[in-house]
């Protein structure tokens, strides 16, 4: 009797078991009814003639055969979406479509540009472009809402994308001008010049605080902003002071002459700012876009900043794409 033939789409949804761990999170996620996905796994089991799930706890484990079958169906699933990509783009100046997302520090500098030098290498490709906080970026595309997109590398190890370096973007401290303490006095928890943090939901707010944590300074909470324009207004104006980054800092230019900028204290330290990618994304066109980043960032942040700056020469750079 001939073996029943494997249907992808039981692959696709003993996939999305293995990782949700549930039939019903699978059936909100595809849109299919319950009954339809344990149909779906229930013929997949059938037709290898094992279970690949333990039905009797919740949330649903996998049995033995199936996590070896479950890392089988990675790979092999795997290896379907890396061919389809690079058969929809061919070479890169074949590729048709791209959801590219950028963190709010690019976006107004960077992205004209960008996308103007993109669409001119890719005549063929329909552009889509995100704005989004770094962790956002990362979360769309683990869930491969997005191709590509440049964010801030977070603390922990991002899972099942690619990563190329981008830029390092030192952590400085801006003062208002006026005035003349240093650093000792101002983590003083009742320092009258209170500190202005970054959201700590953002990833720059996290690195933040890591190292705050390290350096063992305990700032009071009054102040927390998501938006990086009102945080150097707020220095400007003197309501108090920060910790952000170069490229962050240059962004408020219009801030620029009523502040005042320093290295950060004691041992520096910086972001990393990354193109990640989903591990099926055609590496040419990531290549692509490295380059074309590359050299916007340089031309738009590290030139003007290093040149106002020179203790900042060696600090603040960006990465080239790697052989």
């Amino acid at each position: 009797m001939p073996e029943k033939s494997l249907s992808l789409r039981w692959l696709e949804i003993f996939q999305l078991i293995s990782k949700l761990g549930s039939i019903q999170k699978v059936s909100a996620e595809t849109g299919l009814s319950i009954s339809t996905v344990s149909n779906h796994l229930r013929s997949l089991e059938k037709a290898l003639g094992v279970d690949l799930v333990d039905h009797s706890h919740r949330p649903m484990g996998l049995t033995p055969a199936g996590i070896v079958y479950a890392r089988h169906v990675y790979e092999g699933m795997t290896a379907l979406k890396r061919g389809e990509a690079e058969i929809r783009s061919g070479s890169w100046q074949h590729a048709t479509d791209l959801r590219l997302a950028l963190i709010d520090d690019f976006d107004n500098q960077i992205a004209p540009e960008m996308f103007s030098s993109l669409s001119a290498a890719l005549p063929r490709c329909n552009f889509r472009h995100f704005a989004r906080p770094s962790h956002e970026i990362i979360e769309k595309l683990q869930a491969q809402k997005l191709d590509a997109g440049i964010a801030t590398r977070p603390a922990e190890n991002v899972e099942g994308l690619l990563e190329y370096p981008l830029m390092r973007d030192p952590f400085i401290l801006v003062l208002p001008p006026s005035y003349a303490g240093n650093m000792q006095d101002l983590i003083r928890s009742k320092h009258k010049l209170p500190f202005l943090r970054y959201s700590r939901d953002h990833t720059i707010g996290k690195l933040i605080e890591m190292q705050l944590n390290r350096s063992k300074i305990s700032l009071p909470n009054k102040f927390e902003l998501e938006c990086n324009q009102s945080i150097i207004g707020l220095v400007a104006d003197g309501c108090g002071w920060t910790v952000t980054t170069a490229a962050s800092y240059y962004r408020a230019q219009r801030y620029h002459e009523s502040t005042k900028v320093l290295p950060f204290p004691g041992k520096s330290f910086a972001r990393t700012v990354s193109l990640f990618t989903s591990n099926v994304h055609p590496v040419a066109t990531s290549k692509l876009i490295h380059e074309t980043m590359q050299e916007l960032m340089t031309l738009h942040f590290v030139e003007p900043m290093t040149s106002r700056f020179d203790w900042l020469e060696s600090k603040f750079r960006t990465v080239a794409y790697p052989n």
